[in-house]
């Protein structure tokens, strides 16, 4: 049976960047703080590209890596909490600036998880064997629903945008799981037309305990240890998170790259951003065994096992 694999991955990053030493300058923060408690340095900011725009950019450079067309693209997913319209969605935007008339297109919002349950729908499209050609982008505005003056959530995001290509393969997408709690979801809530607010602590303690829950059961089902995966993409939110997943998977920091230092999180974006930047560097090889997980807004998580 087909599986959904990835033949080429692209992002975008605008070029206006922030620093902590800004940010110093706007609440009462420095940049020992920051780093010393999320291990951002700066984050980069959309000064006129839209969400849209972003992911549309981030498209065209997976599809110049993959050597696809985008008329040969038979659907498009963008999972996005910050779309610069309410409709059209933006992946009927992103349709519209590449050129992919012929792919089914929308929007999916699980916030920070984004990109792994639209990777997941994608994958299932596939071994249904509805479709064969798969975009799916992940791709934030967060800039535009943060409260500037909130030193506790302005510190953490970032803008940018990334994408896969998928196709229908015998390797690639291995197994996935995922899960919802909706009754938690006012830890990290933003309400339409309002900005973003989080209770910190409360996420943290989520983030710890569900990763490395959901990354274990998802092993176990497939009869894998952790040992077995080559490299964990983890959401990029922050460094102590991830340093704690690492520590209880007991399993060492070289498998969890990051680079939330010079990007900050970028919610459903970041996943896909880190895996376009291991990919063009030359540290994905083919065959390798990747665990993707993150956790988000709903509240919502998730962890896909594949192969590179």
């Amino acid at each position: 049976m087909a599986t959904a694999r990835i033949l080429g991955t692209g992002s975008y990053l605008p070029d206006h960047t922030v620093t902590n030493d800004d940010l110093s300058q706007i609440v009462d923060t420095s940049d020992e703080w920051i780093r010393t408690r999320t291990g951002i340095c700066s984050r980069h900011i959309a000064k006129g590209e839209t969400t849209a725009d972003m992911a549309a950019e981030a498209a065209r450079r997976a599809l110049s890596f993959s050597g696809m067309q985008a008329e040969e693209l038979d659907m498009i997913l963008v999972a996005t909490v910050s779309p610069n319209k309410a409709m059209p969605n933006t992946a009927c935007q992103v349709q519209a600036k590449i050129g992919a008339d012929k792919a089914v297109c929308f929007d999916l919002n699980a916030a920070c998880s984004g990109f792994l349950f639209a990777l997941s729908t994608a994958a299932a499209y596939i071994q249904a064997g509805v479709y064969q050609n798969i975009l799916v982008i992940g791709a934030e505005a967060l800039s535009t629903l943060v409260d500037w003056k909130d030193r506790g959530t302005c510190i953490l995001f970032g803008d940018g945008a990334g994408a896969a290509v998928v196709t229908a393969e015998e390797d690639g997408v291995i197994d996935q799981l995922s899960g919802s709690d909706g009754k938690k979801g006012p830890v990290l809530n933003c309400d339409t037309g309002s900005t973003i607010s989080m209770n910190g602590q409360e996420v943290f303690k989520f983030a710890v305990s569900k990763v490395p829950e959901i990354v274990n059961a998802l092993l176990e089902k497939n009869q894998m240890s952790a040992e077995d995966v080559d490299f964990y993409i983890l959401h990029q939110a922050n460094k102590r998170i991830i340093d704690s997943v690492s520590r209880r998977l007991k399993q060492p920091e070289e498998k969890f790259p990051m680079n939330l230092d010079s990007c900050g999180n970028t919610s459903g974006a970041s996943i896909p951003i880190l895996l376009d930047e291991l990919n063009r560097s030359g540290k994905l090889l083919r065959g390798q065994t990747l665990v993707l997980s993150g956790f988000g807004a709903g509240l919502t998580w998730g962890a896909i096992l594949m192969k590179w």
